[in-house]
């Protein structure tokens, strides 16, 4: 990215912005979210009550010698940071930091019974478990009379805009639901996504590095499913968290959580759900759980094994707020920065998929910035009722 004019990065200091409201507020309301959905023993409540006292008030603390990820952190700037504010650090690092020290807190980590206790389970099951989703499944069975291209768009704007459900969003925004508002695509580059899924050289291997669970993750899983039964795609590649990050964020677990919903569904639904659980068992769908993807970088930084894995896909589709952040870096670039030069560091073709919720953006026409400024100010950039499709080829 040498030849894109340097950008500051985001910081949580600045009041009134975006980041700060997470720092100071959105942190406490997951703690005692967090601190509601299992009954923790008092050992845990008093590192729930450090943790809260700490990151609104106290300083970065390295990890203890004996830490397992230590090692991880050293590299990843943890000693840089160490004396310095929660607020005055990279909001991307201070936010990462957060749900680290936060499963630290209940046990995950362990050696003890909490070990491996995912604390936001039981929010991505009540979602998988919702209404909601039955609605959505129950829809599934309408796009068979829709024709190929229509049923194509129909699926990617599923997997679009399922960031909706993003529970982390949904708490910071007062439990309101960004479906109120009327939706809009701030940029649209599906034509190109498309282009490289149907290549000449035959069906391509696309990777698909996952944001969120639960309602989310289900569209994005009927998408790869879709592109596997129609041949679009020889192989594909699900991305996910190696262990529970920003609230919802997919792990393993949810991956196998979501399929199930889907083979115990009905219609066309459990049809997707049999062949994503053969695909994964006989190998067309892979699950990668990478550690970096837990790391508080930008992928410009990704390490060689992971930069290898996703340079032999022909297509990288990336999705969410999070990983968009990662993608383009974390920061104050000008609205028409464009995409491809901020993500010619990437080891392939990639496509990011993403509703918008918080400041980062790129790529953006000057005419469609004007129009956002004028009509909404800067509420468009963070209040979920806008999206994005952008692809570097």
């Amino acid at each position: 990215m040498s030849h894109t004019p340097a950008a500051d990065v985001l910081l949580g200091n600045e009041p009134g912005s975006f980041p700060r409201s997470v720092l100071a507020d959105r942190h406490p309301a997951i703690i005692r979210q967090v601190r509601d959905s299992f009954p923790y023993e008092p050992a845990q409540h008093r590192a729930l009550d450090a943790l809260l006292a700490q990151c609104t008030e106290g300083v970065i603390e390295p990890l203890p010698a004996d830490a397992h990820d230590r090692h991880h952190w050293l590299a990843w700037g943890m000693e840089t940071y160490a004396g310095q504010s929660w607020f005055d650090v990279p909001w991307l690092w201070s936010e990462s930091w957060f749900y680290r020290q936060l499963l630290d807190a209940v046990g995950y980590f362990g050696p003890g019974p909490w070990q491996g206790i995912d604390p936001f389970r039981p929010s991505k099951l009540a979602e998988l478990d919702s209404p909601a989703t039955a609605e959505e499944l129950a829809a599934l069975d309408d796009l068979a009379g829709l024709a190929p291209d229509e049923r194509d768009r129909a699926l990617l704007h599923g997997s679009l805009w399922g960031n909706r459900a993003d529970l982390g969003f949904r708490m910071s925004a007062g439990g309101a639901e960004p479906a109120d508002a009327a939706p809009g695509l701030v940029a649209d580059d599906s034509e190109r996504l498309w282009a490289l899924v149907d290549t000449a050289s035959g069906p391509v291997t696309l990777a698909l590095i996952a944001d969120n669970a639960g309602r989310e993750l289900v569209p994005d899983l009927l998408l790869l499913a879709h592109l596997l039964a129609h041949g679009r795609i020889g192989r594909a590649v699900l991305h996910v968290k190696p262990y529970p990050y920003y609230v919802s964020d997919a792990t393993t677990a949810d991956v196998v959580d979501a399929v199930r919903r889907l083979r115990d569904a009905q219609g066309a639904a459990a049809e997707y759900g049999h062949l994503l659980w053969d695909a994964l068992a006989d190998g067309r769908l892979r699950i990668g759980a990478h550690a970096f993807f837990c790391s508080p970088l930008p992928y410009e930084d990704m390490p060689g094994d992971l930069r290898a894995d996703l340079a032999a896909a022909g297509l990288t589709v990336v999705k969410g707020d999070l990983n968009y952040r990662r993608l383009v870096g974390d920061r104050r670039w000008p609205p028409t920065t464009p995409f491809a030069d901020v993500t010619a560091h990437f080891p392939g073709p990639v496509a990011a998929l993403r509703t918008l919720k918080s400041d980062v953006i790129t790529g953006l026409d000057p005419d469609t910035e004007a129009a956002l400024v004028a009509a909404e100010e800067q509420r468009w950039r963070t209040s979920g009722t806008h999206a994005l499709i952008q692809v570097r080829e």
